[in-house]
């Protein structure tokens, strides 16, 4: 397979992944709170990567740790435990279509830190995604939201670590291969994972059907939708652009959406036109 065909194939293969990421979440809530789902999640991902990349662990210097601390805490610690108390409160296919702000993010970090020039299409696209998130935020009528809109707040901040994230693999973190980053990451973020699952009172309720049945769905977003999705978007990033493998939030509300119709989440009309309107302004925004 050409490069430019398995940057493809990565790209296809990421969205299905991660957009089936949200219903994985809101199915794991059932019997479990966002702070235990978190937790979990990185924990079973980081088992599988370790299991398959801990030998590789010795190939970073000392000095990149402090990147590969940022990369574990902006990819993986934060996003995990934000988007699990986000749909406490809001539809999984809402929140996966808010997902798609994560270029959009990308763009304003890469202005304001590292004095990124952009034209005039890029400023109409960041205009036109936030007309987006209006509408797709404030015109529900039946999406799972209950009108809190902080934690709409929270799904924006999960975006925001992911697009500073990924400037800062491929600007500190090229000489890499994806295995050693995930590696790197899943080390980092194991010991506070296990620490706050502790404090959760997990263990205490871990031996209910409900709690056990839900923990199924988080291995699989554990395993999948962090273990090997991490490993995919670190190599996507490296062979293409941080604007190409973030355009994979393109296609993550496609997948999403129909994730939650399945579930029986509906959109309203204007809910619907918001989120082309998004996908339109991370069209625009996300152009050189």
């Amino acid at each position: 397979m050409s490069p430019k065909q398995l940057k493809w194939f990565f790209l296809i293969l990421l969205a299905l992944i991660w957009g089936s990421s949200f219903i994985l979440i809101k199915k794991g809530l059932v019997g479990l709170n966002p702070y235990q789902l978190g937790s979990l999640r990185m924990i079973f991902a980081a088992i599988f990567v370790l299991a398959i990349g801990f030998k590789t662990l010795p190939k970073i210097p000392l000095y990149k740790w402090r990147y590969m601390f940022l990369t574990a805490m902006l990819g993986m610690f934060f996003p995990a435990y934000l988007f699990a108390i986000a749909e406490t409160q809001i539809g999984s296919s809402v929140t996966g279509i808010l997902n798609a702000l994560t270029p959009f993010n990308a763009l304003l970090l890469g202005v304001f830190a590292f004095g990124l020039q952009v034209n005039r299409n890029q400023i109409f696209g960041v205009i036109v995604g936030l007309i987006g998130s209006l509408l797709l935020v404030f015109t529900g009528e039946d999406t799972g939201s209950t009108g809190n809109y902080f934690y709409v707040f929270l799904v924006y901040i999960a975006t925001l670590c992911y697009g500073t994230n990924v400037n800062i693999v491929k600007k500190y973190l090229p000489e890499f291969n994806s295995l050693t980053i995930a590696a790197g990451n899943a080390l980092v973020t194991l010991i506070p994972a296990l620490v706050i699952l502790y404090f959760t009172g997990f263990f205490e309720v871990v031996h209910l059907p409900k709690v056990q049945h839900s923990m199924l769905f988080i291995m699989v977003l554990g395993i999948f939708g962090t273990g090997i999705a991490n490993l995919l978007f670190y190599k996507l990033i490296q062979i293409s652009s941080p604007v190409f493998a973030t355009s994979v939030t393109y296609l993550i509300p496609i997948v999403a959406f129909f994730w939650g119709l399945l579930d029986n989440e509906m959109l309203s009309p204007l809910q619907f036109v918001g989120a082309c309107v998004i996908l339109f302004g991370v069209y625009l925004s996300g152009k050189k």
